[in-house]
């Protein structure tokens, strides 16, 4: 084997112009590619080339490559089959083209219902000062049960946990759980967070789809692209729910080794990949890392890398990129010898990173860094050189 040949791509996510990580930063962090998307156009509209090629432009200028799309939003029409999803299909079979009229092939996208990643806590401090992203379930519980009220919530949660809700009903102030609040509804950067009023209704409408309708709603919406995706040579990556398991009554399909599997027997047709994501799949205590890459790895056209410590009440905080319970040896061991079969290297990003020195000063997105991120970048890239000299 030749060490060398065929590194992974390693790319960075950027958030755009307003990013406070500028582009010259990602190129001193030693990324060559970039993870980006046009988070200004609203969900469900058309990406036009012009946009597109507008963006493209920005990245290139900097000397860096735009390698993948991350995300073109499934607009929830689409998701729960709803009135307008034949409209929101057909706008984003266009994007597409669009996208790869301009030289784009690989595009990031997830089918969580309504909220994306959910967090309890952006500034968790841990013990040496650095911060990071907390999930903790009395706070969802507590989210759940007294500010989005929703009907029988109670009955989803252990006895244990709804002990510490009540320990936090008693003591905390408004302000904090104002904060909770908008942590919980928080949406993308540069996207618009959900109301309390429109997760409400959606958690309605979600009850009669459930896990069995939204699996069937994903295969609708992965064959109606397939011709474009097929036509245009897209690979599609889907990324998995984060948290892995369902949470706010809300059901998820994308959360362990037999929803992949699901998904890629369902549509075989290798367009339809998988964004293999450690921390999302890291959070639940029923994955195997490892055994799902193995499981799945001719279908992952994407890699996040990112790591968790979980207690033992399935709290988790985001830590260091090789210090969590994700054997990260072992799964770059794994990425390592797939990559060395392939003729194009797999993109991959460190996906979040601690707020740590100077960050700590600064305002950036919640996980997106660019100390942490960088730190996690060069950890990764001499676990991957050195597994490649062996």
């Amino acid at each position: 084997m030749n060490s060398y040949k065929n590194k992974l791509e390693q790319t960075w996510r950027w958030y755009g112009p307003d990013d406070t990580v500028s582009l010259q930063d990602i190129k001193q962090a030693g990324a060559t590619g970039i993870v980006s998307a046009l988070h200004h156009i609203p969900h469900g509209e058309i990406w036009t080339v012009e946009e597109i090629q507008k963006r493209k432009k920005q990245i290139e200028d900097a000397g860096l490559t735009w390698s993948v799309i991350e995300s073109v939003p499934v607009h929830e029409a689409i998701k729960t089959r709803g009135k307008d999803a034949e409209i929101y299909m057909s706008n984003y079979k266009a994007s597409l083209k669009n996208l790869s009229a301009c030289g784009l092939k690989t595009v990031c996208y997830n089918f969580m219902p309504v909220l994306d990643w959910t967090r309890t806590k952006l500034d968790f401090e841990l013990n040496n000062g650095a911060k990071a992203l907390y999930f903790e379930w009395a706070s969802v519980a507590y989210f759940d049960i007294y500010l989005l009220k929703r009907k029988d919530a109670e009955k989803d949660y252990s006895d244990a946990v709804l002990q510490q809700v009540k320990k936090i009903k008693d003591t905390i102030t408004i302000q904090e759980s104002n904060t909770l609040k908008d942590i919980i509804l928080m949406g993308v950067p540069g996207e618009s967070s959900t109301t309390l009023e429109s997760l409400q209704q959606s958690i309605e409408t979600y009850q009669s789809i459930g896990h069995k309708g939204l699996r069937q709603n994903l295969i609708y919406f992965l064959k109606s692209i397939a011709d474009v995706c097929k036509e245009e040579a897209i690979k599609m990556t889907i990324h998995p729910d984060d948290p892995p398991y369902p949470i706010l009554g809300l059901p998820r399909i994308v959360s362990n080794k037999e929803d992949l599997e699901y998904i890629i027997n369902e549509v075989k047709d290798d367009f339809n990949g998988i964004c293999f994501c450690t921390g999302s799949l890291g959070a639940g205590a029923h994955n195997n890392i490892p055994q799902i890459f193995e499981a799945i790895k001719q279908r992952v056209y994407f890699i996040h890398l990112r790591n968790v410590k979980k207690d033992k009440s399935g709290n988790f905080y985001e830590a260091d990129h090789l210090d969590g319970d994700v054997n990260m040896y072992e799964v770059m061991k794994a990425i390592v010898k797939e990559n060395n079969n392939r003729s194009i290297p797999i993109p991959f990003r460190p996906d979040h990173g601690h707020q740590i020195l100077d960050d700590l000063k600064k305002t950036s997105h919640p996980g997106y860094s660019a100390i942490g991120r960088l730190k996690g970048l060069a950890e990764l890239r001499g676990l991957e050189l050195g597994i490649m000299g062996q």
